[in-house]
Formats: structure tokens, sequence, C-alpha cells
């Protein structure tokens, strides 16, 4: 049955012709019953034929059908033809009209003739001993079909219009979801970046210092060799553990996280980095002031993270004797930040956007955290020698 239903949809001028020959049967029964000699009965033929023509036409051509159907009305006016069963394609072009909602004047005029229709006909052919009350309530009750053609059409225009948009809209929305799905994919992906960067730059330099290091006293000192190597050794556990839960959320494709894959560093941890790097021969003076207490995971992994890049840095730029220090000061509002030190200071085209290496994954890594959490950041050469990153993140994103 669905079958035959999507068959008949999707071949409307078939159906239409179906129901005109149906019609045009009905109408030449009429047509050969109908008096006046052979010039009526031949008259009343070609008006069968072509209201059949405006019902199997009037998908195709709507408003040239309902141009036909009026003139054919005021021709059977002309030659006297009284109103039938083919006056039916009257109503069905009415209707069609207001339901293709096609041209404007095509609508006014399909309801101004349903209007008339009848009133015009009964001025026409006057029914015979009946008052003029009823020749009224006859007319009345003759033009409630052709309203009611116009009303039904313009009904049924009016919800298909209603179902486009709806159908439209869910549309722009689906395609909106995968946008936005693909944005947030896309984010999730340069998020891990980062994130691999942070880890790689970091864990990497550690090892290259201690390996410097151990090759240069493997000779006089072993057990401080030893003692490097064990810190390498540690380091790059520590890096491949991370990189592959990084690595992890990849394979997921789904862009779903969970703490089992995603590291999420606090500030606490700030102090085993900054021993870390002290291992790995670098002074670092640590001070934290103020009431230290839990704060919002963005801004701790931001906060840890600038720290982790800022030391990398000093570490590749500062210098053989470079010092540093790192504060955290807990304001009211805020978390500040407060990474320096006294080396060499970092080559100018890292203190541009695009970074040393022309990727624009070192500062400009920190600027894109700090703004996510709707901080602000300052980098750049100290007046005394060496670089200076600061950085405050409030509590609240920026709104």
């Amino acid at each position: 049955m669905q079958r035959l239903y999507d068959f008949l949809r999707r071949h409307p001028t078939g159906v239409d012709s179906f129901w005109a020959a149906v019609l045009l049967g009905v109408s030449l029964l009429w047509a050969i019953e109908v008096g006046h000699g052979v010039a009526g009965r031949l008259i009343a033929i070609a008006l069968s034929v072509l209201f059949g023509v405006v019902v199997a036409l009037r998908r195709v051509v709507p408003d040239a059908m309902l141009v036909l159907a009026a003139v054919l009305g005021l021709s059977q006016l002309a030659l006297d033809v009284r109103p039938s069963v083919p006056d039916f394609a009257l109503l069905v072009a009415i209707y069609t009209v207001a339901a293709q909602g096609g041209r404007r004047w095509a609508s006014v005029l399909a309801l101004v003739g349903g209007v008339l229709a009848a009133p015009v006909a009964q001025v026409r052919w006057p029914m015979a001993d009946v008052s003029t009350a009823g020749r009224f309530f006859f007319t009345l009750v003759l033009t409630v079909p052709f309203v009611l053609a116009w009303v039904l059409g313009d009904s049924m225009r009016t919800r298909r219009a209603y179902f486009d948009q709806l159908v439209e809209r869910a549309t722009r929305l689906e395609k909106e979801r995968e946008a936005q799905a693909k944005v947030a994919v896309a984010a999730e992906r340069a998020r891990i970046a980062r994130e691999l960067h942070d880890v790689v730059a970091h864990n990497v330099s550690v090892m290259v210092v201690q390996a410097d290091g151990a090759a240069y006293v493997l000779d006089g000192a072993p057990d401080q060799a030893k003692q490097a190597l064990e810190t390498i050794s540690g380091t790059g556990r520590q890096a491949l553990a991370e990189m592959r839960r990084l690595l992890g959320v990849l394979r997921t494709g789904d862009g779903q996280e969970s703490s089992e894959y995603v590291p999420q560093p606090d500030v606490e941890q700030i102090e085993v980095l900054v021993e870390q790097v002290r291992q790995a021969g670098i002074a670092v003076d640590f001070t934290v002031e103020g009431t230290p207490r839990p704060l919002p995971s963005g801004v701790e992994l931001t906060a840890y993270r600038i720290v982790q890049e800022a030391l990398t840095n000093s570490r590749k730029h500062g210098g053989p004797d470079v010092g540093a220090s790192v504060r955290l000061v807990y304001f009211d509002d805020g978390l500040g930040l407060l990474v320096e030190d006294d080396g060499r200071g970092a080559p100018a085209e890292l203190q541009e956007d695009r970074g040393a290496d022309g990727h624009g994954q070192g500062l400009i890594g920190m600027r894109e955290r700090v703004g996510m959490v709707g901080g602000t950041l300052d980098a750049g050469p100290r007046p005394g020698g060496g670089f200076r990153i600061s950085a405050l993140l409030p509590l609240k994103p920026a709104g």
C-alpha cells in the first residue's frame, strides 16, 4: 500500500488525469441527455472535454487552468448552458490555485469568481415559483462550496509553508550542530596539541640537560652521572605516560575525554615541577603569597602550563648559569604568576606572535591559554637582563 501511495505522489498529473477521465465520462452522459438538438449536445460535449482538461492539468499550470475555467463559465452564460456536472471543475480549479500559492492575482480571481458564481447563475437562470427569500437562501447555499474550496486550499498552502519552514529549520539546526561539533573537535585537538607540546618540550629539555651533565661528569663523578641518568629515566617515563594519555584521546575520535586519558596538573604540582627543574641543574626560587585554596580546574591547569613553559624557555635560552624565580600570589579574585630568569633572554623572534619555530607553540600558546580563562599575560625581556613572564588569572572567565 505504501508503494502505491508513493507512486501516486510521484505522478500527480497521472492521478489528476484519472479523475479528469472520470469527470469526463459522467459529463458526457449529461451532454447526451441535454436538449436543444445536435448543436446543444456538441456545445455540451466541448465544455465537458475542456473542463476535463482543467482537472487534468490543474497542478501543471494552475493559473492558466483557472483562467480557462473562468472562460468556460462565461461561455456557459453566453450560450445558455445551465450549470451541471462539468462545473465541478470550477471548484477544483479554485482549490488548486489557493493551495499552490502562485500569483496573487490568480488567488484573488479564484476567490472573487467563487463568490460571484452562484449569484450570477441565479440571475441568468432564475428559479421559478420561489420567493425572493428562497432564492437568496439557495444562492447562499450554492456559494458556500466555492468559498469553502478556496478556504481549504489556502489553509493547505499555509500548512505546507509551515511544514517547509520546519523542515528548513531542522536542516539548518542539524548543519549548525555538525558545524559546532567540528569546531569542538578542532578546539579539542588544538588543546591536545598544546598539551603535547608542553609535555614534550618540558620533559625532553630536562632529559637533554641531564644527559649533557651526565656526559660531563661521567668520568670524574660517577655518582652524579648515575643520579642524572635516573632523572632522565624518570622524566622519560613520565613523558611517555602523559603522551599515551593524550594520544589516547586522539584515538577515540569522539571528542570525549576522561580523567584516565587527559592529565590535569594543578597548582600544587608546580612545586614538584620546580623541584624537577632544580634537579636538572637550574637554581629556582619558588615562593607562594596569600592563602592557597582550590581554584577552577581551568585556572589551575593554565597556571601549571605557564610555569612549565616559562622554565622550559629559561633552560633553552637562558644560558649555562641561568637562575630563575617563580612567584604565585593568591588574590581574592584571582591568581597572579611571575616567572623571571637572569639569563641571556629569549631570542627576539620568540617575542613575536608566531614564535621562533614559526608555529607559535611558545609564548603564543601561553596567550591562548590565558585568553581562554579570561586573564592577561605580559612577556618580555627584563631591564637588567633575562626574561620575565607575568600573568593574572581571574577566578571567573570574562563574560
